[in-house]
């Protein structure tokens, strides 16, 4: 039987897109923890890198709606090239403040101006899936894939950015990361034969994604997950300074992509029969079961293997809710519901590595980690108390069966 991503890159034009586009979102996983440590090693207060960090990431959720919505009415192509340049000088002048002293003021401005400019590649590629596949049922996989792909994101992204950051110049971490953005989107762009064509006639009769009910509750799952994620980032950290092995930092943060990247690459070939919206709630449960030990954990070697394991759940519940998302909304509005979803992603990274950098600070690392458990949970609840919203309407019948 043929592998099910290969049929997927044998899509006309994919395979360029896809090279882009994982070159271009290497930096989501880059930027946050590379604030963190840059912060870190100029001030020694990890409660300041996260609060930074945190500033960048709720920008990026406060513009990122509204960046769908200029891309899915004017073009992918036409809104992310003069994203992208503001990102880049914003970007520079973070470091400048950083690095030069100046006002904290000026730091968390500039800090915040990147983060609304962050480009938003990873939520530009899946609306592209879904208007090359729309209808077919490689569509679950390629959007599987999409998760994937973040995975392996985040395996290299958190490692290459601590290896540059802790080894050489306390820059050098950033600065790779503004680059791989600069690359990584100005390929993507040029990917003309695979953008979607704007529908600026059809936007302006469709009300906002968020109307949605069902999206609302993705939100605040995606928040969640969110959260859990900025925990571990922070808090991975954090211990492995705590026992003397600051270099592993990046190890460990990689085990958690490690794990999810595994499960990931296996829920997008199985022949699921249980319905979307149970699958999520049970790896949500799973997550929050699974993130618990991590509390408990006081060697380096021993918390490597748990969270691994707890990186099993992250994935697929990932995917969920991006398939979801995207059979919950009317088409007009596909880019605007993957733009929310991610950027609730990263306001739940924000206040992930704000709360759990300032336990870190009072408490330790292990402390800190209880937030993570306690988002997985919410997010649980909130899915089972959600279920009857989360229901794929008729009208998506033949798609839902895609992924059931």
């Amino acid at each position: 039987m043929a592998n099910p991503y290969l049929q997927v890159l044998r899509t006309p034009h994919a395979l360029p897109m896809v090279l882009a586009a994982f070159i271009g979102r290497l930096p989501l996983s880059m930027v946050g923890l590379g604030c963190v440590l840059l912060v870190a090693s100029e001030t020694g207060s990890y409660g300041l890198g996260g609060a930074v960090a945190a500033v960048g990431a709720v920008t990026t959720a406060v513009a990122g709606p509204f960046i769908g919505r200029l891309s899915d009415a004017h073009g992918q192509r036409r809104v992310l090239l003069p994203v992208l340049g503001v990102f880049v000088v914003s970007g520079t002048g973070f470091l400048f403040a950083v690095r030069q002293d100046w006002s904290l003021l000026l730091v968390f401005v500039t800090a915040g101006l990147a983060g609304a400019c962050l480009p938003p590649v990873s939520s530009m590629i899946r609306v592209r899936w879904t208007h090359l596949l729309r209808g077919s049922h490689r569509l679950p996989t390629a959007l599987a894939m999409e998760s994937v792909v973040d995975e392996m994101v985040f395996v290299l992204g958190p490692v290459l950015v601590t290896i540059l950051s802790t080894t050489g110049h306390a820059t050098s971490g950033l600065v790779t990361a503004f680059v791989l953005a600069t690359v990584g989107s100005l390929l993507f762009a040029a990917q003309r034969r695979t953008e979607p064509e704007p529908t600026a006639d059809e936007h302006r009769v469709t009300t906002s994604a968020m109307r949605s009910d069902g999206l609302k509750v993705l939100f605040v799952v995606a928040a969640a997950i969110g959260t859990v994620l900025g925990t571990l980032q922070i808090s991975l950290v954090a211990f492995a300074e705590e026992v003397g092995e600051r270099p592993m930092s990046g190890v460990l943060i990689a085990g958690l992509a490690v794990g999810s990247m595994i499960s990931g690459i296996g829920w997008g070939v199985v022949n699921w029969r249980l319905p979307l919206r149970h699958r999520l709630a049970g790896v949500l449960v799973l997550l929050t079961l699974l993130s618990a030990p991590l509390l408990l954990v006081g060697e380096v070697w021993l918390m490597v293997p748990f969270v691994v394991l707890a990186g099993v759940a992250v994935s697929p519940a990932l995917i969920s809710v991006f398939t979801l998302a995207e059979l919950l909304v009317p088409r007009a509005a596909v880019t605007e519901a993957f733009t929310w979803i991610g950027t609730a992603l990263a306001l739940g990274v924000a206040v992930g590595a704000a709360f759990s950098g300032k336990i870190v600070d009072v408490s330790g690392a292990n402390a800190a980690l209880a937030v993570a458990t306690l988002a997985a949970a919410l997010a649980a609840v909130v899915v089972a108390l959600g279920q009857r919203v989360l229901h794929v309407p008729a009208e998506h019948a033949s798609a839902a069966a895609l992924v059931r």
